[in-house]
């Protein structure tokens, strides 16, 4: 039994998952918190409130994730954390809190890479992946294809060089004037706008790498935005939105099916928080069809951040042999951390 912590950003998320030892670990509780309408006011993700209300939700939680389970404490075998990357202060809270209950529990800890954590996440689904696969991870900051072969057995095929997906949908979302969290913001309005109203450019489409880039699109929405003035319509706003979306959906997709081509796999994993985006998975889902080849997603519950994956995913290593479990008590976090590395 594996009790897991997420705390990299802004969703404090607990589970707890049960090894198999021929399959797929078995989720068997979960608790999650997400801190949205606390950083609404600011517009964006404020580090320090972020690290506080994590500490005031971890242990709560814990317990809420252990009823829903039907376990005690005592039942736990091993406790997990997100060690990175992401924000300083709430890696600390989150591997603070676990390694300490390990402590007094007398268990091990495992480390786990948040980007693993959303990589292995679709396992989790009613529809889960078989190695190998090609994986398209879009993760806040994070776009990246990726040959995976096995748990820990990765290879990188392509990676934004700028901004990723999700920051492109952010920050457009910011020009339009729409709220915290700016991606599914954006969705929500371009789901009453045109797709074709605006020409807008798909960065590194045509060449033959499998990288992205996304800042020149930023750019092309920020000068359509000033071609229509200080107050564009509710109209041209959901266009200007739909346009947007269109253009990072088009990219992503094409990308995809360019790095299915390379490798000669039948089968697209799809995770992070834009897996949850309807056009993306409408493209994907279209573009498998007319090749004959599968897609999976996380369930939409665990597309954003959750301790169910990092849970699942220091399982994962665990069986395969790959996680250590350490005993020493001691703990760092990384900020920033290649998944290539881990």
């Amino acid at each position: 039994m594996i009790l897991g912590f997420e705390s990299s950003c802004d969703e404090t998320g607990v589970a707890i998952v049960r090894c198999v030892p021929t399959g797929v670990p078995v989720l068997l509780g979960q608790a999650l918190y997400s801190q949205i309408r606390m950083h609404q006011a600011y517009g964006g993700v404020v580090p320090e409130l972020a690290s506080r209300d994590h500490v005031r939700r971890a242990i709560p939680l814990a317990r809420e994730a252990l009823q829903a389970a039907g376990l005690t404490l005592q039942d736990i075998d091993a406790v997990a954390y997100t060690q990175g990357p992401g924000l300083a202060g709430a890696l600390l809270v989150g591997a603070g809190v676990a390694t300490a209950l390990a402590a007094a529990l007398n268990k091990p800890t495992l480390a786990v890479h948040h980007l693993e954590g959303h990589l292995l996440s679709p396992f989790l689904s009613a529809d889960p992946p078989a190695f190998p696969f090609v994986a398209l991870l879009v993760s806040g900051g994070h776009t990246q294809l990726m040959r995976v072969d096995g748990v820990g057995h990765y290879t990188l095929l392509g990676e934004t060089i700028d901004d990723a997906a999700g920051e492109a949908f952010d920050k457009s979302a910011k020009l339009l004037g729409l709220g915290y969290p700016g991606g599914p913001a954006l969705s929500r309005l371009a789901e009453t706008g045109r797709a074709d109203a605006y020409e807008l450019p798909r960065p590194l489409l045509h060449q033959p790498n499998l990288d992205f880039s996304f800042a020149g699109l930023k750019t092309a929405v920020m000068t359509t935005l000033r071609k229509l003035g200080p107050a564009p319509t509710e109209v041209q706003r959901a266009d200007v939105a739909a346009s947007a979306q269109a253009a990072i959906v088009d990219v992503l997709a094409q990308k995809s099916i360019k790095a299915m081509k390379a490798t000669g796999l039948k089968r697209l994993v799809v995770a992070g928080g834009v897996s949850a985006n309807r056009a993306l998975r409408a493209a994907l889902d279209d573009a498998a069809a007319k090749r004959h080849w599968r897609v999976h997603y996380p369930e939409l519950s665990l597309c954003t951040d959750n301790g169910a994956m990092i849970a699942l995913a220091a399982a994962m290593r665990w069986q395969a042999g790959l996680a250590q479990p350490a005993t020493r008590y001691s703990f760092e976090v990384r900020p920033r951390w290649d998944l290539m590395a881990a």
